[in-house]
């Protein structure tokens, strides 16, 4: 373990935090050992995958343990699909990639996402009328209190909009290590999602290449690059809220953009509305503060404009939840992880 870690580099606001102890081991072997030891001298865990959807709001007084478990393998096939298995440690774009130079569809929707596998299942991501649990068969890992093993089916995982068992009940107490995914040789695509549709009518043919691509493209264009402008991605949830909720703010808003509220059951008797949208009619794009403000592209995306710190965010972040309560009455909640 190494001591009196700077994370600043790990994580994707550019905060400057340390970590007492930092270790990023490569197998799961490495893991138990590292865990054992850190049982035996009772030392905090926390683990830490990309950086991505993370505010460290002060240092962490114990381990900061960032898996670097890679690999790619096929565990099963049949005509219809293929199950990858891949280790926690590799970068979530480079699996998509992988899948569609591959012809194997599921994923396409989710490129350019930043993190890791192993944040995955954790947020249940999603993108473009996609979610990651729709393609996820199991979730391998370890239990951080006595360092045994376990592997949770789909069903078991208890997954929900931007939200899983990882987040609930086991916060904090498993390191995911594996992740098997079911991907498809016949894919059905889903292209009617924000401005999907029309991006792609630059290409000649719709298929995966030109879906990654175009996804990609829009991403870059809406989305500061975390290398050059310190930010989480999206940095609340869409709020769901029941149909007469939503009904009500129709009739005072009838340009407000309105979604299922589960990609794979509509009959939930809930829907979801744009968080971006309700930040922007609120005459926050763009808005900053000293060296903290809301991106001038997505309203979703907060940054850092250089220099900012965490409290910094935090008391701006809860400005733009209390002004969308104020004039919608609905709360917005943060999908990144404040600790």
């Amino acid at each position: 373990m190494i001591q009196n870690k700077s994370l600043k580099s790990l994580n994707t606001f550019g905060f400057e935090t340390v970590a007492r102890y930092f270790s990023a081991p490569d197998s799961t072997d490495k893991i138990e050992k590292l865990l054992e030891e850190v049982q035996k001298n009772d030392i905090p865990v926390f683990i830490l995958g990309g950086g991505s959807n993370v505010v460290f709001s002060k240092d962490f007084d114990g381990l900061v343990m960032c898996p670097q478990i890679k690999g790619m393998e096929t565990v099963d096939e049949n005509g219809e699909h293929v199950l990858l298995k891949v280790g926690a440690g590799v970068a979530w774009d480079d699996l998509v990639r992988y899948a569609v130079e591959n012809r194997l569809g599921g994923l396409e929707n989710l490129s350019a996402i930043p993190g890791n596998v192993g944040a995955s299942p954790v947020q249940n991501i999603g993108a473009y009328g996609a979610e990651v649990k729709d393609s996820i068969v199991s979730v391998n890992g370890i239990f951080v209190e006595d360092g045994s093993r376990f592997s949770l089916e789909n069903g078991e995982c208890r997954f929900a909009y931007r939200n899983s068992i990882f987040k609930n009940e086991l916060k904090g107490k498993t390191v995911v290590t594996h992740v098997v995914y079911r991907l498809s040789k016949n894919p059905v695509f889903k292209l009617d999602y924000g401005n999907l549709k029309s991006e792609l009518q630059k290409y000649s043919e719709v298929n995966l290449h030109n879906i990654r691509k175009s996804l990609v493209s829009i991403r870059a264009d809406k989305l500061p690059d975390p290398g050059v402008l310190g930010n989480a991605g999206s940095f609340f949830k869409n709020p769901v809220v029941e149909q007469r909720e939503a009904k009500r703010l129709l009739e005072l808003f009838p340009s407000m953009p309105v979604y299922p509220a589960d990609y794979s059951d509509i009959s939930t008797g809930k829907v979801k509305l744009s968080a971006g949208w309700l930040i922007e009619s609120c005459s926050l794009k763009g808005y900053r503060e000293n060296s903290i403000g809301v991106h001038h592209k997505q309203a979703l995306v907060l940054v850092n404009y250089g220099g900012g710190t965490a409290a910094e965010l935090i008391r701006f972040s809860q400005m733009v939840q209390n002004k969308v309560h104020e004039k919608f009455g609905v709360k917005i909640e943060t999908e990144v992880n404040i600790i």
